[in-house]
């Protein structure tokens, strides 16, 4: 059993950029969507001060 204070909790963020996907998958999330992801998915990244997290589709749970 795991308990609630130790399970993952989706975190919440704005798409600010997406690529045009793969050649059978196209891109479904837009720029300005609100979206939720896993906690530990992605890859952090600074520029010029501002954080930001770079991730697949796939990493994505939902779109808001």
């Amino acid at each position: 059993i795991i308990p609630d204070s130790a399970k993952e909790k989706p975190q919440r963020g704005t798409v600010v950029a997406a690529g045009p996907g793969k050649k059978d998958e196209p891109t479904t999330v837009k720029v300005g969507d609100t979206i939720l992801h896993g906690k530990y998915s992605g890859t952090e990244l600074q520029v010029d001060g501002v954080d930001y997290l770079i991730m697949r589709e796939s990493d994505i749970f939902a779109i808001l």
